[in-house]
């Protein structure tokens, strides 16, 4: 039976709050979060790891997971996610903001016009490349293929 987290008084282990003192308890889930990744097989969790996005949310809980500790596979494609990730956000955070800083600015005040695409549509076309590439990386992670990425491959080999 565990004690209140305030007065030490005993309580059931659901109790919400202390019958003595009244002071909320933390609360266990039951089976918690080690259950539940025992309910994901190792192919689908790296397959969820590289779900454009949000992917990111998986990979951690992957790399968080006591189950995974010692599967380098399965470690290996949620670092390589991940990095997959930080890279979408070098581009939408870092590159777009620069480019349009160093090209819109300086145009503005000239009569030359950038033809084509433009800023913007260069950083959409490197975010859907990078979300083309995470789509076919579940494909191939589906099928039991190990796909190093160039160099977020490599990094995500020194990260295990």
């Amino acid at each position: 039976m565990p004690y209140c987290s305030q007065c030490g008084n005993q309580v059931r282990e659901l109790d919400a709050y202390c019958n003595k003192c009244g002071a909320r308890q933390p609360v266990a889930v039951p089976g918690g979060f080690q259950a539940a990744t025992k309910a994901v097989s190792d192919r689908a969790s790296c397959v969820l790891c590289y779900i454009p996005l949000v992917g990111w949310v998986a990979a951690i809980i992957v790399l968080a997971a006591a189950r995974f500790r010692q599967n380098r596979i399965v470690r290996f494609h949620a670092f390589q996610a991940l990095y997959l990730f930080v890279t979408w956000l070098v581009v939408d955070r870092v590159i777009g903001p620069v480019l349009h800083i160093a090209i819109l600015r300086p145009l503005a005040h000239s009569s030359f016009w950038l033809p084509g695409l433009g800023v913007a549509g260069i950083v959409n076309m490197l975010e859907l490349a990078i979300v083309i590439v995470a789509i076919v990386m579940m494909f191939r992670v589906s099928e039991n293929e190990i796909t190093r990425l160039p160099l977020l491959g490599d990094l995500a080999e020194k990260s295990l």
